[in-house]
């Protein structure tokens, strides 16, 4: 019989992974959003179906999952892993004009998902939930096309475009970044050519100074003969440095790579492909 001091360190073991999953759902980790055209019931579907990928990867971090065979008998009856869902038509305050109905409206699609139902999908695909907490990533950027070439920076009007997108790749995964000052980039000596050449150990130092916990350090350059950027990206962690690429994309899909990426690898998921 678990004499009582033991039996108090389960009660207590037990109220931390609790409080620990209360936490991360509070902060709507079962969460996922995709856009649809109107609120009809095909629509829906096919929502759900975008959404179910989505909510399996932001859980467990393992960008693969919806490349598994197993996943097309679940997006089958992706909608009876649903909690609850809701709309946002993306045009509220626009007046319906000639013959559009809000059958024709596209609207963001939230679905809301259970720890205890996802996480036996998870299983079922041989993952699990990434429940530790997850670290803040200071994006090192550096960008050329043609004979533009600048580091993202916090401030810079030229990478708006990009800061935004970067937000808008992190959400999905609910993971958060911070870009750097140009001050600090100036304090390190980090231009664009010598922050391929800087080593990971200094840059999650000054990712640190950022506000961060480590860094993600990449690049992106134009191709002509591609249509796209070609992006490369590195993070440390565990004592290693992984990388990983993605050729003749637009930045945003960039971006969903190099979070996608970095999800996968602090997850403890291994190589992005």
């Amino acid at each position: 019989m678990l004499g009582f001091s033991r039996l108090a360190q389960l009660a207590i073991g037990l109220m931390v992974c609790a409080t620990a999953r209360a936490a991360l759902a509070g902060d709507d980790l079962y969460r996922a959003n995709t856009i649809v055209t109107g609120q009809g019931e095909e629509n829906r579907q096919i929502g759900f179906k975008a959404c179910l990928d989505t909510v399996l990867v932001r859980v467990s971090g393992d960008r693969r999952l919806p490349k598994k065979p197993e996943m097309a008998g679940l997006r089958d009856k992706a909608g009876s892993f649903v909690a609850e869902f809701r709309y946002r038509d993306r045009m509220e305050g626009i007046p319906i004009h000639d013959e559009q109905g809000t059958h024709d409206r596209p609207h963001d699609l939230t679905c809301l998902y259970k720890p205890a139902v996802i996480d036996p999908v998870l299983a079922s695909l041989g993952s699990r939930p990434w429940l530790a907490e997850r670290p803040r990533l200071a994006i090192f950027l550096a960008t050329e096309r043609g004979a533009r070439h600048f580091t993202l920076t916090a401030g810079d009007e030229r990478g708006a475009p990009m800061r935004e997108s970067f937000v808008n790749a992190a959400d999905p995964l609910a993971m958060q970044i911070a870009f750097p000052k140009a001050s600090l980039l100036s304090e390190f000596g980090l231009d664009d050519k010598a922050l391929h050449e800087m080593d990971m150990a200094a840059l999650d130092k000054a990712a640190k100074l950022a506000g961060a916990d480590q860094a993600l350090a990449g690049s992106i350059v134009w191709s002509d003969k591609e249509l796209g950027w070609n992006a490369d990206w590195r993070l440390a962690t565990g004592g290693r440095t992984y990388s990983w690429q993605v050729r003749g994309v637009s930045f945003d899909e960039a971006f969903r790579v190099a979070m996608r990426g970095a999800a996968q690898i602090l997850s403890g998921n291994g190589q992005p492909e």
